[in-house]
């Protein structure tokens, strides 16, 4: 009953939105007025789990040093509105990685918004002197401690709030004399892209033949599923446009392989399906050895088969490609996917989508869609972000 009700307000939303267009204007529904921000309390976290786990920040990935490859990931912030400490006089508080500058200059606007004259002030950011517990995230770039220009202690537990709504991923009132705060990953940030498969994965085309990601067109007819009466079965359904497409873009994938031996590579956040008392999807970052999912056989008429995945590893690999299907699933390197990512439920993704399905079916395939990412899933997930418990996205978030 409870996904019955969300599907519901989201087709609601997505047939306002698909009415609606995208573009410039004053935007749909009635104007937002600034909500009440509360202080943090001393001590308290926000959210309130651990630093250092999926819901907050993610784990550590090893220090990083200036002598070391992925010295290159951290990138200087030498915005203006911000003052550095630097005590240490080697330019290392200004080092970040991008998200984490970000962030910071994001909130850099609201401190100045909030108490005019004040500037955001870093005491520390990535450290390489040892300064720290031994997983710290400062020596990955990925976490500062901040204070205000003035030093006014009275202000910091609003300054910690200010940093939850400039989007860090975990934010401390750990002492009175500075609030720390600290964010994803770049690798595991699924989010910049919402669910995607790297450029060489292939699809089986209607007539036999194969066709790398990249070079898949709209009007093309791939191998995808439908469930009828609880039994899914195989056909040809027409791409009909990409949710994403990045060709020039690295990203970290997940490879999941089968005893069938068919291997399938996806993003952290995006929908397979597996095979349990019930067909279901879970998020490719969730799949375990010992768990099944759905092969295609190599028969002349080509049926779907439960198959033990037998390896998950994680690999980088170029292009970023989500081709949506007709059907709302695709047959990827032989492995039965859902064309969705981000929410845990593929059957609630496809009724919201619905509305973009049928435009397409009315105006024909999408051939003039840019590269990037699809106007119509971003403005569905902030509508999904008011409407749905944040327990039913991807654990690690969803960057706009």
């Amino acid at each position: 009953r409870r996904i019955q009700q969300c599907r519901t307000k989201l087709l609601s939303a997505a047939l306002l939105l698909a009415s609606r267009g995208c573009g410039p204007g004053r935007g749909i529904g009635k104007r937002r007025f600034p909500k009440k921000l509360i202080p943090l309390a001393y001590k308290q976290f926000s959210p309130n789990v651990a630093e250092k786990t999926l819901g907050a920040s993610g784990r550590p990935e090893g220090k990083i040093t200036r002598s070391s490859e992925r010295f290159k990931e951290l990138t200087p912030n030498y915005n203006t509105d911000i003052i550095f400490k630097d005590e240490e006089d080697t330019g290392a508080d200004r080092l970040m990685t991008q998200r984490c500058k970000d962030k910071l200059n994001s909130l850099a606007i609201s401190v100045m918004n909030m108490w005019p004259g004040v500037k955001l002030r870093v005491t520390e950011g990535w450290d390489e002197d040892g300064h720290h517990s031994e997983d710290s995230l400062h020596y990955e770039g990925r976490a500062v401690d901040i204070t205000t220009s003035d030093r006014d202690r009275n202000k910091y537990a609003m300054l910690a709030r200010l940093a939850v709504e400039a989007g860090f991923d975990w934010v401390y009132y750990e002492s009175k004399a500075h609030v720390h705060c600290s964010v994803k990953s770049e690798h595991s940030v699924a989010a910049k892209t919402g669910g995607c498969f790297p450029g060489d994965a292939e699809v089986l085309l209607e007539g036999g033949s194969t066709k790398p990601m990249r070079h898949l067109l709209p009007g093309d007819r791939v191998l995808a599923s439908s469930t009828t009466d609880g039994r899914t079965s195989l056909l040809y359904s027409p791409v009909i446009s990409f949710l994403d497409r990045q060709p020039n873009v690295t990203k970290t994938f997940y490879i999941i392989g089968t005893e069938a031996g068919f291997n399938i590579s996806l993003t952290a956040a995006h929908l397979i399906f597996a095979a349990d008392s019930r067909l279901r999807t879970v998020f490719a970052s969730e799949v375990q050895p010992g768990q099944c999912v759905f092969t295609s056989s190599e028969e002349s008429k080509p049926h779907v088969r439960a198959s033990v995945v037998t390896f998950v590893e994680e690999h980088r690999s170029t292009g970023l490609y989500a081709p949506l299907t007709q059907h709302g699933s695709i047959v990827v390197n032989g492995v039965l996917s859902s064309c969705y990512a981000a929410v845990d439920s593929h059957e609630l993704s496809h009724w919201a989508f619905a509305p973009l399905r049928f435009l397409y079916s009315m105006l024909g395939p999408s051939q003039a869609q840019s590269d990037g990412v699809h106007w119509y899933p971003r403005l569905l997930h902030s509508f999904g972000e008011l409407l749905l418990d944040a327990g039913h996205f991807h654990p690690w978030g969803i960057e706009q």
